[in-house]
């Protein structure tokens, strides 16, 4: 690997830090503009019905009130964040399909009076059988959702691997088991906001969103609206979290934007706690059955997996989704006969979308659960499983990944050691217990050629640095790692560098943030740049220093030649003396940077290679159940992580310590609890998630590998770790007291009532046992 770095591998707080510490870093709702609207929208009460008739006339005559929109005013375009799977308008046209589905808006003088407005709103529905569970959604005869879907399947999958048939004749056990994931809510701190202003003259947009995707926002919009790209800016001020919620397009963007433009004034809407949670996305609910085949030595022969992913109203990322969730079966561990059956099925529930892992949570939830049972069935250890079943960098895939750095069976062992499995799996007194899990995920997506990243990198004449890069930051840290990479490349302090980001009117073209693709599209198209900027430069130094341009080299400042320090000059001198030339100033570099990538778009109907490169990970949970009250309680968590090299561990390690967190909530807290279509637990005093006070112990260790393909070596360290804290929790509970759980979340309810049954079965082989006798 490379050695000798100053910036890179540093562990630097991020830029932004002291801002947000201080309260002084804006984030959209901070944002007032003179004259400024405020808009509220009318949300449908029931999940399924047409609407027959709209009133907003006592609406628009309320004093105060200066617009009133519903789906008949708008264009009528679909939009989507998948091409193929465009299902929706930014309000309803002909019917509302969930409750919370967006009916219409108005935008007055202040919020007050909006909500007031929004209130007075006259709707005529026509109510229509609804469906509710994704199982029943498609079966023949259930409701229609859609026209024209068929069982209201709007996207399936069908891969075969290999000889699944041949595979599972020559296995020596057999097992199958089914499996339920529930629904999830991102929960971010900000709420969703947009602020859009238009200007007349020259009829362009401007709207600031707590968005993941400008540039695709900048799309949608001009999609919807009809209005050209060119003409809409989209500006993302801070985020504070976003976790996959904040990637579509909603009502708040488009209503803002609508009345911006027909009014002439700038409109604000922030939505309210409970709209985040009924009317944006979640986490997909999911059944799963997992039918496994192994040798008696533990070495997986076949699989076949089914999925039903209850997708809620609309598509949003669907067909994403279910590919994620197939592909991702077959890494971390070498399963070379697979069939996988994925079905997204539409119901009258809110809407799942993307959320940190992607359907690979729930799928991986499943796996790890179910290797555990089967390696306590065949009398096997279940780290030993796992490393034995492990995929090798450099070997041939089924799916036609390309693995070029795998570091996962030493992140097994590295986190079984730390977390002392041999000493304490299934040694331990009842209700203490340990547990572990792997998963891998993509350092971003190869799949889908349009997505690239660019990058501007401007060097003054007093030696500072101006980066310009349409990547996203929504709290991960973004614009620090790209920061430290131009800044090692051009050896210069961190210091010396201002990033200007995510601006559709200034910054170059960006996919944004998902599929923890960031660091690898945007850092690499950085580092083209500022590598640009360098070249120019050494190329006119070389003369000046008698002396090759490859043997020349940029650290702390200087410039100097390879192995004589002293044979050099100041940055500031290199560029005086360029300015002194009369050759252009600012130097300015330019870089753009995409995965190899081939048509088709789509993993549907072709295999190939998923992700430029690939993470690795394995958690290990040690558990404290209260065998009284059934609380759980998370004591330590390890995480053992192949990221490639860290650009900044200290980064790393927070984004391992919020999917602790993330994990801990799916395994044992969150549940959004809906009742015929009705979420019953919409704000963060009803809706469980763990705080800072069940935060357990936790350990990060490095599994370190050097990526071919990441920005000096860096892989992904965001997402993939949000999917094995909750199978190695629930691992762990079992080695706890001896109860499998096959659904989320495991409540203290739950565990109580299992433990009753187990108390039961044992009372009643006991009663058998005297009778017999």
């Amino acid at each position: 690997m490379e050695k000798e770095l100053n910036v890179v591998g540093a562990r630097l707080p991020m830029m932004d830090a002291a801002q947000k510490v201080k309260g002084t870093a804006l984030f959209t709702d901070d944002l007032i503009l003179p004259g400024m609207l405020f808009g509220k929208i009318l949300r449908s009460p029931v999940p399924h019905a047409k609407i027959l008739n709209i009133d907003t006339s006592r609406a628009e005559k309320l004093p105060g009130v200066k617009g009133v929109v519903t789906g008949r005013d708008i264009p009528d375009r679909k939009y989507g964040i998948v091409p193929m799977a465009k299902d929706e308008y930014a309000l309803a046209k002909d019917k509302v399909r969930y409750i919370g589905d967006d009916v219409a808006a108005v935008c007055a003088i202040d919020p007050e009076i909006a909500e007031e407005a929004v209130e007075l709103i006259k709707v005529d529905y026509e109510e229509l059988p609804a469906v509710f569970d994704p199982l029943e959604a498609k079966r023949e005869g259930a409701p229609e959702i859609h026209a024209g879907i068929k069982n209201n399947t709007s996207f399936a999958i069908r891969k075969e691997f290999g000889d699944v048939r041949k595979a599972f004749a020559e296995c020596d056990a057999i097992f199958e088991d089914t499996f339920y994931s529930q629904p999830v809510n991102h929960a971010p701190l900000e709420p969703h906001a947009a602020l859009a202003q238009f200007d007349p003259l020259n009829g362009e947009l401007t709207i600031w969103s707590s968005t993941q995707i400008p540039f695709f926002l900048r799309r949608n919009l001009s999609n919807t609206l009809q209005i050209p790209e060119s003409k809409v800016r989209v500006v993302k001020p801070k985020v504070g979290g976003g976790f996959g919620q904040k990637i579509d397009l909603y009502a708040k963007d488009f209503c803002a934007a609508w009345f911006a433009i027909q009014l002439g004034k700038p409109v604000k809407f922030v939505y309210e706690r409970e709209e985040v949670f009924i009317s944006t996305r979640q986490r997909h609910p999911m059944y799963i059955t997992v039918k496994t085949g192994m040798k008696k030595d533990g070495i997986i022969l076949a699989q076949k997996f089914q999925a039903h992913a209850d997708g809620g109203a609309y598509n949003s990322t669907a067909p994403t989704m279910i590919a994620l969730s197939c592909y991702f079966l077959m890494i971390p561990y070498r399963v070379p006969n697979l069939i996988y059956e994925g079905y997204h099925v539409y119901t009258n529930k809110p809407v799942g979308g993307a959320m940190r892992g992607h359907g690979i949570p729930q799928a991986r939830f499943a796996v790890e659960r179910q290797l555990d049972m089967i390696a306590e069935r065949l009398g096997l250890d279940a780290a030993e499983v796992r490393i034995k079943n492990s995929i090798h960098a450099g070997e041939p895939h089924p799916a036609k990944f390309i693995i070029n750095t795998c570091g996962f069976s030493d992140s097994v062992k590295k986190a079984a050691d730390a977390i002392g499995w041999k000493e304490k799996r299934g040694k331990l007194p009842l209700g203490r217990g340990v547990g572990l899990a792997g998963a891998s995920f993509p350092s971003g997506v190869s799949n889908m050629s349009h997505i690239s990243s660019g990058a501007v990198v401007q060097l003054g004449r007093d030696g500072a640095v101006n980066v310009l890069s349409g990547a996203a930051d929504i709290g991960q840290g973004a614009e620090t790692v790209i920061s430290q990479i131009v800044a090692e490349e051009l050896g210069v302090p961190i210091e010396d560098i201002r990033i200007t980001a995510a601006d559709t009117g200034i910054t170059p073209l960006d996919p944004g943030t998902f599929g923890s693709g960031v660091t690898v599209r945007a850092g690499n198209a950085a580092r083209l740049a500022v590598i640009s900027v360098k070249q120019k430069l050494f190329n006119f130094i070389a003369d000046k220093l008698e002396a090759n341009v490859a043997d020349l080299v940029a650290k702390d400042r200087n410039i100097f030649v390879k192995g004589s320090p002293e044979k050099g000059m100041t940055l500031s001198e290199a560029l005086k003396s360029y300015q002194y030339a009369d050759l252009p100033m600012p130097i300015v570099g330019r870089g753009s940077w995409m995965a190899p990538a081939t048509e088709p778009t789509t993993l549907f109907k072709e295999d190939g290679n998923f992700a430029p490169s690939y993470s690795f990970m394995t958690q290990a949970a040690e558990v404290d159940v209260d065998l009284h009250t059934g609380k759980v309680k998370l004591l330590r968590m390890v995480t053992a992580h192949d990221c490639g090299r860290a650009i900044n561990p200290m980064l790393v390690e927070g984004q391992l310590e919020g999917s602790v967190v993330g994990g801990m909530g799916q395994a044992l807290y969150e549940d959004v609890i809906v009742e015929k279509g009705q979420v019953m637990n919409p704000s963060f005093l009803d809706y469980g998630f763990p705080t800072f006070l069940e935060m357990p112990e936790i350990e990060a260790i490095e599994v370190e590998t050097d990526d071919p393909i990441g920005p000096f070596g860096a892989k992904e360290a965001g997402e993939g770790t949000q999917l094995s804290p909750a199978p190695a929790i629930v691992n762990a509970i079992y080695d706890a007291i001896g109860v499998n759980f096959m659904e989320l979340p495991i409540t203290p309810e739950k565990i109580l009532d299992a433990l009753e049954e187990k108390k039961n079965r044992k009372n009643s082989r006991s009663d058998q046992c005297i009778s017999h006798c």
